[in-house]
């Protein structure tokens, strides 16, 4: 199936398919020099399957991980268009996760001002979510997407068959973030983590259109949008205290989440699916840390963050909180109403 995000001139088309990876031209010119930018641990089959498909490609590698996410490896993508020649008229496929999400559309938002941007995500979290959008950007240090852009794709391409050489936990990492799509704007996808068997290809469709709408109402975060940030904002923190080799980002987010479910019952039918995924319990924090890059988390104002509180499935409230309530519920811990 296809849908668009409707975004007036930068409005795209969002083809969700199996298969689809073998059939790119139907959305992409690659009549043209094209870099396909993936980290080192995307399988090389999905990687030539594009670059077959392509008339004038050729392949740039990074490592995986948030590391990469930085200036260094910004720098050195940009050096390798420019060794390459590449112009305006040019073009980027991103095939991975949501870090070669990030990263290679902040290179491509950055490149001559801005070329051409693809995105083919292998990983059910950048199916799901990131891959839609436009928000790309880098890390700073320890600061998560600190320095970035909003530059929206041309078109993006989810094929369910390439997650098939996907680990488990990588799956279920990237089915929390379809989870907290859920929570905040559709109990039927909620329900379907309640199901005896987990029908992937519905999971990341409902998700996606959720995300399609929410980003066509609110494209660059001024209002709605932030409510996709639920559970981000303890969530992030978590990551940065203890890093991606002790937690993965989706674990961290539903870590967070447990802090703003305001309802026993509703947080007793969350706790059930994260054990059906196998998500990490909530480890022993220091609130001073975490505390710490709350304050310095992009989303935050001087003296509060805007946080989103969930009382029933598919709805939400947004609310400013002051850093002293935010601690206050980091004091009271996840599993307390």
């Amino acid at each position: 199936m296809q849908m668009i995000v409707h975004l007036g001139e930068n409005s795209y088309p969002i083809t969700i398919e199996k298969g689809a990876i073998h059939h790119i031209q139907d959305t992409i010119d690659t009549h043209r020099k094209i870099a396909i930018i993936a980290d080192d641990k995307v399988p090389d089959q999905w990687v030539n399957i594009v670059a077959d498909q392509c008339e004038n490609a050729f392949v740039l590698r990074f490592p995986a991980g948030e590391g990469s996410k930085c200036f260094t490896q910004f720098e050195a993508l940009l050096e390798q268009l420019a060794d390459q020649e590449m112009t305006r008229k040019d073009a980027i496929i991103a095939i991975g996760g949501g870090v070669t999400g990030d990263l290679s559309g902040f290179v491509a938002a950055s490149y001559m001002r801005g070329i051409d941007f693809y995105n083919i995500p292998t990983t059910v979290l950048s199916q799901v979510d990131s891959s839609v959008g436009g928000k790309v950007a880098i890390d700073m240090g320890s600061y998560k997407n600190i320095v970035g852009a909003f530059w929206q794709p041309k078109a993006v391409i989810i094929d369910p068959d390439v997650l098939t050489t996907l680990s488990s936990r990588q799956v279920n990492n990237g089915l929390v973030e379809a989870l907290k799509t859920g929570l905040i704007q559709d109990p039927v996808l909620v329900d379907l983590f309640e199901n005896e068997t987990l029908d992937l290809p519905q999971i990341i469709t409902r998700s996606i259109d959720v995300k399609r709408k929410v980003v066509e109402a609110d494209e660059k975060e001024a209002g709605l949008r932030k409510i996709l940030n639920f559970g981000h904002t303890i969530g992030h923190a978590i990551e940065s205290a203890y890093g991606l080799d002790t937690y993965l980002h989706g674990e961290c987010v539903a870590m967070g989440m447990l802090f703003f479910i305001e309802d026993k019952a509703l947080k007793d039918r969350v706790l059930k699916i994260y054990d059906r995924l196998g998500l990490p319990k909530v480890p022993d924090y220091s609130i001073d840390q975490l505390m710490h890059y709350i304050a310095h988390d992009k989303k935050s104002n001087r003296n509060s963050v805007t946080v989103v509180k969930v009382k029933s499935a598919g709805s939400y409230i947004l609310e400013d909180l002051s850093f002293d309530q935010i601690r206050s519920r980091l004091e009271r811990g996840p599993y307390e109403e």
